[in-house]
């Protein structure tokens, strides 16, 4: 294979397919991201959110925000002929948190979004993955008007272990979506490499 492609009169490679969860906190960017990248249309399980919610939906910061994710949203991407990746953005809010132990199944990393403004929101997710070694890595999503801090100050507010990549993005742009998805399955590969090393004394 050169480049990822078939050599002439090769028949073509059966793909690798893998599974990435996208996470974070409410109105952090996870449909946007999916929906950024995805070579199929979107599956979005989107609803209005209502005055009902009110009370548990903090929408501080993401005001003109009219819809929410209430099970899933899921996109797919082929970075190589032989490579493709099925992702799967989970649902932002507490009440919907027992869907992720069936999303996370199989998964072989996670995007954590983050936004500087709600930095706070991130740390559920951070903290589900930790405690599943889960790999992932934290994309911070660079909203218009939001304030941009080096990589080593997100990280200390995060408190993330110094292996946990952390990385700019713009969850609208499909070029700055795909660095992170490479970056995350670079990661988790790194990650895997580093569990099956033999420990040297």
């Amino acid at each position: 294979m050169i480049f990822g492609r078939s050599e002439r009169g090769k028949p073509p490679v059966e793909p690798v397919t893998l599974k990435i969860l996208v996470a974070g906190g409410f109105g952090v960017g996870k449909t946007t991201l999916v929906g950024a990248v995805s070579e199929i249309r979107p599956l979005r399980t989107e609803e209005l959110l209502t005055e009902a919610g009110r009370p548990v939906d903090d929408t501080s910061g993401v005001e003109g925000k009219r819809t929410t994710t209430v099970a899933m949203d899921f996109g797919r991407i082929t970075l190589r002929e032989d490579l493709v990746l099925y992702l799967f953005g989970t649902p932002g809010q507490q009440r919907f948190w027992f869907m992720w132990d069936e999303l996370s199944e199989g998964a072989l990393g996670a995007v954590v979004l983050a936004d500087t403004r709600r930095l706070e929101d991130c740390f559920a997710a951070i903290d589900y993955f930790e405690r599943r070694s889960i790999p992932f890595l934290v994309g911070v999503n660079c909203f218009d008007g939001g304030a941009r801090y080096p990589e080593d100050e997100v990280r200390r507010a995060l408190d993330l272990d110094g292996d946990v990549p952390v990385l700019l993005c713009d969850a609208r742009d499909r070029a700055s979506v795909k660095e992170i998805l490479i970056g995350v399955v670079q990661h988790a590969m790194a990650y895997a490499e580093r569990r099956h090393s033999p420990v040297t004394t």
